[in-house]
């Protein structure tokens, strides 16, 4: 062992102060090679393939044979074209009407109130309705009403009995229904 020690120390005598320092510079370049520029190779592979696949799904789009990418404007836009117009105000309350006499609730003369939403700029038609029915018929009224009317929000429900030993629950709905605004 000590013969490998003293072979090594007579090569580095031999190349100098001028070799090791450029042994020394081999060294950072090999370390900076493996530590930098082989993972910037294979992060612009990467890019490389997204590149392609983005090309070839342009290229489908173009084609017909892919859907174009949704847009949240445009799902916005398609949003508000779902929305009942406010025109059909009436009709939307007259369907909240039906719904409510399907299931034998009686509803009272209701509170209605129109407005913007400054946030959505849409029309919002605030509805508190009286309600009068059992508690079966109210929850199937409520589903009803949000499965058959998607632009119905339900805000609060406020309902309560009388007696302990009635079935029938008196109580007040409060609801906004927005409208589209064209």
């Amino acid at each position: 062992m000590a013969l490998n020690r003293l072979i090594i120390h007579e090569h580095l005598k031999g190349i100098g102060v001028a070799g090791l320092v450029g042994s020394g510079l081999l060294l950072a370049v090999g370390a900076y090679a493996v530590l930098t520029l082989v993972p910037a190779w294979h992060a612009l592979d990467t890019l490389r393939e997204q590149t392609r696949q983005a090309d070839e799904y342009v290229a489908q789009v173009e084609q017909g044979s892919a859907a174009a990418p949704v847009v949240p404007q445009h799902q916005l836009d398609e949003f508000h074209r779902k929305l009942p117009a406010q025109q059909q105000a009436t009709v939307a309350i007259d369907k909240v009407y039906a719904l409510a006499a399907e299931e034998h609730i009686a509803l009272s003369r209701g509170d209605y109130a129109l407005g913007i939403d400054p946030k959505t700029h849409l029309a919002r038609y605030q509805i508190l309705l009286p309600v009068h029915g059992s508690y079966p018929q109210l929850r199937r009224f409520l589903h009803a009403l949000l499965g058959q009317l998607p632009a119905v929000v339900v805000e609060d429900v406020e309902l309560q009995r009388k007696r302990i030993d009635e079935t029938d629950l008196s109580g007040r709905i409060r609801m906004t229904l927005y409208l589209s605004r064209s």
